[in-house]
């Protein structure tokens, strides 16, 4: 009985503990609400003076951009014065200037104007001495027409003169167009008589010569192939052809003796190579080589009796070709040593 009066009394100890616990939790509550409030209403405050700070400083921003553009304007203003006043003091200068240089003159002119009546006086003794020159100028004028008539007459002398030359200067020219008609009349007649020659000097080249298909007539020259006379790339007469010179030689002294000496008569050797290049130490080119075989045929025909006088040898390399193709036919053709009768 006293067990079960104790555990009554405890539990009753305990359950009025509860509400008081409880009531200070409440109170705690509502200071932390009030707390919480309290924050909530600060935070507010500070947002809105805050947010008017904002605005405060973006109307500050606006105020000192505008400041800015006003400073500029200022600034621009304040150059275009100076340009200005710049302007007007260059002006101001140059009408001083002008001022000074106004005066100057005055001051001239009325200097001029006391010095005038010398200037009259020294005018007038100027004209007095010019009415002297002029009539001393018609004097001279007068010379000098009188000269001139003299000239004139001179030069109708002249000219008298000059036709009568003239006269003898047109008989003279026809005197020279007979004597040049009958020089070349006579010209001719020994061209002709050359030509005549040439044929009959061909004529018997051609006798002599004939058995030979590789000596032949072109137009008016006579032309042996260098194969004949000559070994490829050498300029040496060979045995056979020192033959065919000494008939040519032969035919040459036959005609020499019909030619009448007035003639002067020469047989020009022409030495000619074809396209093929040539490069020794003895020929640097064909030009080399068509000009020595040239001058040995001229050597060759002196030492057979042929006046030098009579004899002329000239190369002309590739450049004359018979046959212009590119074949050995053409090359072989072009190989050659041609002779002609001329005149010197």
């Amino acid at each position: 009985m006293a067990g079960v009066v104790s555990r009554r009394q405890r539990q009753n100890e305990t359950g009025y503990y509860w509400p008081g616990f409880v009531d200070a939790m409440a109170q705690l509550l509502l200071v932390i609400t009030f707390l919480l409030s309290v924050f909530m209403i600060a935070q507010f405050l500070l947002a809105r003076e805050i947010t008017g700070r904002d605005t405060v400083l973006q109307s500050l921003r606006s105020q000192i951009a505008e400041l800015t553009q006003l400073l500029a304007l200022e600034k621009s203003s304040k150059a275009e014065i100076e340009t200005t006043l710049l302007a007007l003091t260059d002006d101001l200068k140059a009408a001083r200037d002008e001022t000074a240089r106004l005066q100057g003159l005055l001051d001239t002119s009325n200097e001029q104007g006391q010095t005038a009546g010398t200037v009259m006086t020294e005018l007038r003794a100027a004209l007095d001495k010019e009415k002297s020159l002029s009539a001393e100028a018609l004097a001279r004028v007068e010379l000098l027409n009188q000269q001139i008539a003299a000239l004139r007459r001179q030069i109708n002398v002249l000219n008298e003169a000059l036709d009568a030359s003239e006269a003898r200067d047109k008989e003279s020219r026809a005197r020279i167009a007979d004597l040049g008609r009958r020089l070349n009349s006579a010209l001719a007649q020994r061209v002709q008589e050359l030509a005549r020659y040439r044929s009959e000097f061909f004529g018997r080249l051609r006798r002599i010569l004939s058995r030979r298909s590789d000596i032949r007539v072109v137009g008016d020259r006579f032309v042996f192939q260098s194969e004949v006379l000559f070994s490829k790339g050498a300029a040496v007469i060979n045995p056979v052809g020192v033959v065919e010179l000494e008939k040519l030689a032969t035919a040459i002294l036959e005609l020499e003796k019909q030619i009448p000496e007035d003639i002067n008569w020469v047989l020009r050797v022409d030495g000619h190579t074809d396209t093929d290049p040539i490069s020794t130490q003895q020929f640097q080119s064909n030009w080399e080589l068509s000009s020595a075989r040239a001058i040995a045929v001229v050597k060759q025909l002196i030492e057979l009796g042929i006046a030098p006088k009579r004899l002329v040898a000239a190369g002309f390399g590739e450049f004359q070709p018979i046959d212009p193709a590119d074949t050995e036919d053409a090359k072989s053709k072009n190989r050659r040593i041609e002779l002609k009768l001329t005149e010197r």
